[in-house]
């Protein structure tokens, strides 16, 4: 079972558009309503696969009560904590040829009380979990540390946790040693301070976050692959895409297949990228069910490509 933790959850709405002239009035070809939010993109996932989940994450307004609903008839355990701002809302346009322009709304503050619900909600809820995922930025009131507190009190409690965010809030969780970290190539060049040109620039990275304490490093690197990087070596796994179609979750996606996977080694890193691939080919934010995999299309080798240049480094 694993169980997310959305701090700043959000009600996604996505338009398909052959292309986003601006100034323009832009008639859309497809829209979506989905729950959004790292972390429930991650439930999302783990449920498609038909795995248990329970997602926790404060909810307000109508926007809250339409993502509850949204995940309920998604077949997702919900743990919600009432919070007295709304939920925010989301607007992502994904165009014909893959580009995908997002706008995402700050979110409610939440108040010391709901702070301390939120933790006590995931302590209660997690019991028994073979995972936590802790996903996404954090709302307005949650201080940077806010993920440290939480991978201490799930080591003490003796489950793993798995964290996707960035900036001072991935920093500041490092030092608790984080079971594995999954940022982007961005997020990987921000949390080192520099850029990232090549395959091998992304490796030495993921090193120095393991050096500063995270025990595994799952950094996707777009349409190159994936990269896995934990105490017994490291692995490069990348897939055919025969088309992107939105990559909405795709990175979501592709740590609820690492964490199925039991989260652990290569062939846990082989269900990341399969899942991941398979996520860019559907429409929104949609998770891919296993007749969406192809894992055949999937190459994971041990030989790292360090000299590959990456097809969209990190200035």
């Amino acid at each position: 079972m694993i169980v997310t933790v959305t701090p700043n959850p959000s009600l996604d709405r996505t338009y398909e558009v052959p292309a986003l002239d601006h100034g323009e009035v832009v008639r859309a070809t497809g829209e979506r309503v989905d729950p959004g939010g790292k972390g429930v993109n991650v439930s999302r996932a783990v449920a498609a696969a038909g795995r248990r989940t329970v997602a926790v994450l404060p909810l307000g307004g109508a926007p809250g009560a339409l993502v509850a609903d949204l995940l309920h008839a998604q077949g997702i355990e919900v743990a919600p904590v009432p919070v007295a701002g709304a939920t925010r809302s989301n607007i992502a346009l994904a165009e014909s040829d893959g580009v995908l322009t997002k706008i995402n709304a700050p979110g409610p503050e939440l108040s010391a009380e709901e702070q301390e619900a939120l933790l006590e909600t995931v302590r209660r809820r997690s019991r028994g979990a073979d995972w936590i995922a802790c996903c996404g930025s954090l709302p307005r009131g949650l201080a940077p540390s806010w993920y440290a507190d939480l991978v201490a009190r799930a080591h003490a409690a003796g489950v793993r946790i798995a964290l996707d965010t960035s900036g001072p809030a991935l920093t500041a969780a490092l030092r608790e040693g984080p079971d594995v970290v999954k940022p982007n190539a961005e997020e990987l060049a921000g949390a080192v301070g520099r850029p990232l040109a090549t395959v091998g620039d992304a490796l030495k990275a993921a090193e120095e976050l393991r050096g500063l304490g995270a025990r595994a490093v799952l950094a996707s690197l777009g349409a190159d692959g994936q990269l896995l990087v934990d105490g017994a070596g490291a692995w490069f796994g990348s897939a055919r895409v025969r088309a992107v179609r939105s990559n909405v979750g795709a990175g979501d996606s592709s740590l609820a297949g690492f964490l199925i996977a039991d989260g652990t080694g290569p062939d846990a890193l082989a269900s990341a990228v399969a899942h991941g691939a398979a996520a860019v080919q559907l429409p929104g934010s949609v998770m891919p069910t296993p007749d969406d995999l192809d894992p055949a299309a999937v190459v994971v080798t041990a030989e790292v490509p360090v000299d590959r240049p990456l097809t969209e480094p990190v200035p």
